[in-house]
């Protein structure tokens, strides 16, 4: 027997009508490219987006057809995503942080034909047109007196095609699992792969995320993505905050400490998410500006593990309570958050930091298990580390184009690379990507847990540990550092400082000094980059060996 409810096709056009309806003069405030803040509302996004689904139609896009974005976060961009999304085409959105040839093989690969382009990559595409063989047609995503100086022959003006078209199109009435979004994996190992989006695993990811142990999103709500719309659908707020009515503050390109904190305080942002290097940046900008941060309440945290020194400065410092989430492209992307239970909640704060820094638990709707490597489950007792495996109804089935053959395991579980641990509270804990684990003498080293602490060292800016080749124990830890401007550091100084907060043995057999430690496309410490550079590194006391 089948129930007796309304069949509603869960597509996304429906939460961009629901904000239209129900919240239509809620503001939509961008920093443009071009410079000025530039304010609008659901109800002019709602009817500028149709506008372009009919310049698509126009210019012959069809149900399935790939249409890119490589663009920053503004209102123009939602307006391309809900223009393509409506009309049964699949939004793409390229990272523009990826090297050239990397973005030519994306772009080949999903065989796009029209990409909507801010200037700032304007060069980049005419650059390498020539190997964008399925490309048919740029948009521009400007006015008519920007595009007069745009280099891209034949390109399109984004704001005569909302001119020239009427708002009347048509969206929905398709399946809802039909093609939404397409999102290529960083590809750390191999040739990034595309993972492809449906509606309904859009529209059920929002509805999570909407949940008061996630992101808690209300219309009352001012929210700041910093998190790029590019990075798996900017952790789903492209979507959730229309859905709720809240207030979107999007940034453009300009994402120091200075420019997101004058947006934080001019536009009365109380919820924004971003990746720790972000919130790095701005804590250091706050300090050494006496800034305040006068509406901000919470902050959530993902793309890598969140320092225990980022958590204490938000809230000892201006009240702002940090919840670290986990997720992956492949997640759509929220994973986990680490919002208290009732009984972590009733702790002393001192006590409930320790699940705090983990990487948090399901919600509704995820489902986690930790495996060896032959596939049979291990205890959820937070100390046995396993592979990190995943299923639900908004997680990765088979990349696009059967890239990488079965995924998934016998029980439907997808295998997230990473090696973690699981508490009895259910609080997940990443300890390493499985090819980043340091193996040191048959046992197993978190490189991420000892780069959490150093950071916290006052003089530390960043901090990355690898593994380095050693002759009797196979592998030991290397601690690289990027000091604050002006500090200066021994070796001695930060293993002391290390002392007695990891076990003796996982302390890092040498400490060098860098200018720079690189960053890949996701904002997260490019290991393979730093592995590459170190990878002749001879330990102090393999030297005094030999």
């Amino acid at each position: 027997m089948l129930g007796l409810m309304q069949n509603w096709p869960l597509t996304v056009d429906r939460i961009l009508d629901h904000a239209k309806t129900w919240h239509d003069d809620r503001e939509v405030v961008s920093r443009s490219v071009e410079g000025p803040i530039v304010r609008t509302t659901y109800a002019q996004l709602h009817e500028r987006a149709k506008r372009i689904s009919n310049a698509l139609l126009a210019l012959g896009v069809r149900p399935g057809d790939r249409v890119a974005t490589l663009a920053w976060n503004t209102g123009r961009h939602m307006e391309a995503w809900y223009g393509i999304m409506g009309i049964g085409a699949v939004c793409h959105t390229l990272n523009p942080r990826l090297f050239a040839d990397q973005l030519c093989y994306i772009i080949n690969h999903a065989e796009d034909r029209i990409i909507f382009v801010d200037l700032s990559f304007v060069p980049t595409l005419k650059e390498h047109r020539a190997q964008m063989p399925t490309v048919q047609q740029f948009v521009v995503m400007t006015d008519r007196e920007h595009m007069a100086g745009v280099d891209l022959p034949g390109a399109l003006c984004f704001e005569d095609l909302v001119e020239q078209h009427a708002p009347d199109a048509t969206w929905g009435g398709f399946d809802e699992n039909t093609a939404c979004g397409l999102c290529y994996t960083s590809g750390t190992t191999g040739n990034p792969k595309g993972v492809l989006y449906s509606h309904r695993s859009n529209f059920l990811h929002t509805l999570v995320t909407l949940q008061t142990d996630v992101m808690g999103l209300s219309g009352r709500d001012v929210i700041l993505p910093v998190v790029p719309m590019f990075h798996a659908n900017a952790w789903g707020i492209a979507f959730s905050a229309p859905a709720v009515g809240a207030k979107l503050v999007m940034p453009g390109p300009k994402m120091d400490g200075a420019s997101i904190h004058e947006l934080l305080e001019s536009e009365g942002v109380t919820f924004s998410a971003a990746v720790p290097t972000v919130w790095q940046m701005l804590l250091q900008h706050l300090r050494a500006t006496n800034g305040k941060l006068t509406t901000l309440k919470r902050v959530v945290i993902g793309g890598s593990a969140v320092p225990e020194a980022i958590m204490r400065g938000f809230r000892d410092e201006y009240g702002v309570d940090v919840t670290h989430a986990w997720g992956m492209t492949e997640t759509s992307p929220l994973g986990t958050q680490a919002t208290p239970t009732h009984k972590i909640a009733a702790l002393p704060y001192e006590e409930q930091l320790k699940f705090r820094l983990k990487q948090g638990r399901a919600p509704a709707g995820v489902e986690l298990k930790l495996t060896d490597d032959e596939g049979a489950r291990l205890p959820h007792d937070g100390t046995t580390f396993g592979r990190l495996k995943v299923r639900g109804p908004f997680i990765v089935r088979e990349y696009f184009k059967g890239e990488g053959g079965d995924i998934l395991d016998p029980e439907g579980f997808f295998d997230t690379g990473d090696v973690a641990t699981i508490d009895e509270h259910g609080f997940m804990q990443i300890t390493d990507r499985a090819k980043d684990v340091i193996k040191s003498g048959g046992e197993w080293i978190s490189s991420i847990e000892i780069e959490n602490i150093a950071v916290g060292h006052p003089k530390a800016e960043l901090a990355a540990v690898i593994g380095v080749a050693h002759p009797k124990w196979d592998e030991r830890p290397l601690l690289l550092v990027k000091l604050k401007p002006g500090e200066t550091a021994t070796r001695e100084e930060f293993l002391a400082y290390l002392e007695g907060k990891i076990a003796k043995w996982w302390t890092p057999d040498d400490v060098v000094f860098v200018d720079e430690i690189p960053l890949g496309a996701t904002g997260k410490i490019d290991k393979k980059v730093i592995r590459q550079r170190y990878q002749d590194y001879v330990l102090p006391g393999v030297k005094a060996a030999e």
